[in-house]
């Protein structure tokens, strides 16, 4: 029987994030990288991606290599798979993290329901959703071949539960339908890709709730009333289920959501 420290052992497997450089993405990559990953981060944002990969070489001595991509552009996200086999000749862990979320600046996004665009829908389920389907199609064939083959889409509580719009009333924040249904169909994608690919490559879901990031406090003081462990999430909440799901920690797992909310949609 193996220990725990085997189990958990990815020294030397190649981790891809997208959204790499970003407030959760970072955090993905992190975990991966301390616990001995090669990592590929994958971000829109040039500088962002080239600083936050140099990071990860600083402090973990990681082979952490930057990818720029734009995610809403289906060649560019079909060229990943091609330059990680260039880069690393293999591919064993994949996260998805990259998301357009209720806090990004988008016309027609954090506005009432009536007044939300239907181009920027469209534009977050290409992003939110479309491209994680493009993304796994194509780096399918590597993750197989890895034998340890892990995919962890990156959803939401609000994949599961529908909004209460009472906690973002007098603020500048807001819940777009887009951000639930994307996150929703990630779900979904989950579930069927974790039979599609079965047995070869294991596919999970992670759904964090509110991370604390310098949020409106009147925001802030409503969800905590809302939360039975009484705090938003830190970014250190979510590295336990990246760090589970990316070993053979779960290597009889899959097909599932682990919700990291602090007991939110416990209610």
């Amino acid at each position: 029987m193996k220990s725990i420290k085997q189990l958990m052992n990815i020294k030397g497997r190649v981790a891809v994030v997208t959204g790499g450089a970003g407030f959760l993405g970072f955090v993905m990559a992190e975990t991966l990288a301390e616990m001995g990953a090669h990592i590929v981060l994958v971000d829109v944002n040039r500088s962002a991606c080239n600083a936050k990969a140099k990071r990860l070489v600083r402090k973990y001595k990681a082979d952490a290599f930057p990818l720029v991509v734009d995610l809403s552009v289906e060649e560019e996200v079909r060229s990943i798979s091609s330059a990680v086999a260039k880069k690393f000749g293999r591919l064993d862990i994949l996260v998805t993290t990259a998301a357009l979320s209720g806090i990004s600046d988008l016309e027609g996004w954090t506005v009432a329901f009536e007044k939300q665009s239907a181009d920027t829908w469209r534009k977050a389920l290409e992003i939110n959703l479309t491209s994680i389907f493009v993304l796994i199609q194509s780096c399918s064939k590597m993750l197989i071949k890895s034998k340890h083959g892990s995919i962890i889409n990156v959803s939401s509580i609000y994949g599961t539960v529908g909004p209460d719009m009472q906690l973002y009333e007098g603020t500048d924040m807001g819940n777009p339908a887009a951000y639930g249904a994307s996150k929703g169909g990630v779900l979904q994608l989950t579930r069927y890709l974790s039979t599609v690919l079965a047995p070869k490559v294991r596919v999970n879901a992670i759904s964090p709730g509110g991370v604390s990031r310098s949020q409106d406090k009147t925001f802030v003081s409503r969800y905590i009333k809302r939360t039975p462990l009484g705090r938003m999430a830190k970014q250190e909440d979510l590295k336990g289920a990246v760090a589970y799901l990316a070993s053979d920690l779960s290597a009889y797992v899959t097909g599932q959501n682990i919700i990291v909310d602090g007991g939110w949609t416990a209610w």
